[in-house]
Parts: C-alpha cells; sequence; structure tokens
C-alpha cells in the first residue's frame, strides 16, 4: 500500500522558491522508509513540546518538519525552511 504526502502552503512556497520540491519529496521517502522498519542514512530526530507528534528531517542547512499517521498512511510535510527560521 502505497503513502500519500501532504505539503502545506508555507512548505510549498518554500520549495518552489529554493527548487528543491524533488530532494524534499526524496527525503520524506527515505522517512517513510525508516518508520516502517527498514534501516537507512537519514538525520531524523522526534520533536518534543510543542512540535510533540512531529519529526525533523535534517538535510544540510534546510529542516523538514513532518507529521506521520501511520494509520491513514500519509505524511504531512508542515515546514520547510532553513536551521535558523523552521521552529518560528
Amino acid at each position: 500500500m502505497s503513502w500519500n504526502i501532504e505539503y502545506s502552503k508555507r512548505a510549498i512556497d518554500f520549495t518552489e522558491l529554493h527548487g528543491m520540491r524533488d530532494k524534499v519529496r526524496e527525503s520524506v521517502k527515505n522517512f517513510i522508509i525508516r518508520i516502517t522498519g527498514s534501516s537507512n542514512n537519514i538525520d531524523v530526530k522526534k520533536l518534543k513540546g510543542e512540535w510533540s507528534g512531529y519529526y525533523r528531517i535534517r538535510k544540510g542547512k534546510v529542516r523538514i518538519i513532518v507529521k506521520p499517521d501511520i494509520e491513514s498512511r500519509t505524511i504531512f510535510v508542515d515546514t520547510v525552511d532553513f536551521r535558523g527560521n523552521v521552529y518560528k
């Protein structure tokens, strides 16, 4: 069964402005592989506090904040931004 990837407007705007939609999609695909039990080389961290339930994917200077829904097999890409701006 396949996974759906949904993007927020903020994430779409950033990826289109910086021409990195394919890189973000590839990182999210690697994240899906990671959470389904396979091993791969991706820097993922579970977030705490007000970001509880979200995960951070680190890709160079860019951070991708995602929220997986295992039951509906959906990944919501909430924020894509540079590391200094992502949590604001």
